[in-house]
């Protein structure tokens, strides 16, 4: 590899990283993570942000708004309406930590989704639907 491409790859790696730290996470040998995965989609099709929040560590309490929940639930919970399934793809090791993985996929036979959880100390540190 290249001195370019070799910086580039790092630049990259590095960026990712930072994206993840301070991340850690506990649950069952199976599917960790996947009660509190199942209670956040639920917050989002039945638009409840207390719940959504509940497991949440202190910057993701403050960070996310009822505005933002709504938005989320306006736009999937149709689609969860009609019914879905998901699937434990599995889990990264980043900087000591791990981020949970799984596919969802609709029945309204739509663009699947990518979920990725991370939790910290048992509490949600980060939740992205892509």
């Amino acid at each position: 590899m290249n001195a370019r491409r070799t910086a580039h790859a790092l630049a990259l790696g590095c960026a990712c990283m930072a994206l993840s730290a301070a991340l850690c996470v506990a649950g069952t040998p199976a599917e960790p993570g996947r009660p509190i995965l199942e209670k956040l989609l639920k917050a989002v099709q039945t638009n409840d942000y207390d719940s959504f929040v509940a497991d949440g560590t202190a910057a993701v309490k403050s960070g996310i708004t009822k505005q933002m929940v709504e938005g989320l639930s306006a736009q999937l919970s149709p689609r969860m309406k009609q019914g879905y399934e998901i699937a434990f793809l599995g889990d990264l090791k980043q900087q000591g930590c791990q981020v949970r993985l799984w596919k969802l996929t609709f029945k309204d036979g739509g663009d699947d989704i990518l979920a990725k959880l991370v939790l910290k100390d048992d509490k949600v540190a980060g939740f992205w639907l892509q």
